[in-house]
């Protein structure tokens, strides 16, 4: 419902290769460490998102979007819901091209205006699933 098979593609394939991950840290236990890997095995560069700006999977880290020197493509989101929208907004800011909401993470009103913004937007989907869907 919040992501059609051709945005899907168009951002996995088209929309660029750098990706910040937000709520990426060094714990392996979480999903956001699994998702960046396969990302990251897929060609795309991540930037993890953090507070406490740790590298990951040998990049360099970030506290927040704005804090990130070089453009980003795509923003992908693993906080909870009620934080997302604020990501979102800050993911406007900095330009990037596409949002994609985690598995879970869902902003109706972040959703429709990131669309009205222009961008292209995913939400409740998870890139590490879609990307052997595209074939």
């Amino acid at each position: 419902m919040y992501g059609d098979p051709a945005t899907i593609r168009r951002i996995l394939q088209e929309t660029g290769d750098t990706w910040a991950v937000v709520g990426l840290s060094t714990n392996r236990n979480r999903a956001a460490y699994g998702v960046a890997d396969v990302l990251q095995r897929c060609g795309k560069r991540i930037v993890p998102v953090h507070p406490k700006a740790e590298p990951v999977h040998g990049e360099q880290g970030y506290p927040t979007l704005t804090d990130i020197p070089f453009p980003v493509d795509v923003v992908d989101v693993f906080v909870n819901s009620e934080l997302a929208g604020a990501v979102a907004d800050e993911a406007m800011a900095i330009g990037a091209k596409a949002l994609w909401f985690q598995l879970g993470v869902i902003d109706e009103t972040a959703y429709a205006k990131a669309r009205a913004a222009g961008l292209d937007m995913v939400m409740d989907r998870c890139p590490a699933i879609e990307i052997p869907r595209l074939g």
